[in-house]
């Protein structure tokens, strides 16, 4: 079953950083770029480490994971480097009264 939450206002979100919201069990990364947000899954599919620690690539919307390296896509949850075989979850962003909402 998935609900709707308020992940966070529109204006907290700074422009090109990956930010972490948690929600229980779901940890999510947030990032705003030109006009757009992307949330993706916080965690690596490799071994289980937080991509908002991790460096983004805004021209190719793109995060790196810390530990190891592997890459993944902010639009798509694809995997385009080793070592992580797995893509991370993707989520729609959905913006109201000025608020960032996810179906989690």
């Amino acid at each position: 079953m998935t609900s709707k939450v308020k992940v966070c206002e529109v204006e907290e979100l700074k422009e090109g950083v990956l930010t972490k919201f948690d929600f229980g069990k779901e940890t999510l990364a947030v990032l705003k770029s030109e006009g757009e947000i992307y949330i993706v899954e916080d965690t690596c599919s490799h071994q289980k480490y937080s991509l908002s620690e991790g460096e983004v690539d805004l021209e190719e919307l793109t995060v790196e994971c810390p530990r190891h390296g592997a890459q993944f896509s902010l639009k798509t949850g694809e995997v385009l480097s080793l070592p992580a075989t797995r893509p991370i979850k993707t989520y729609a962003a959905e913006i109201g009264n000025g608020a960032v909402w996810v179906s989690i």
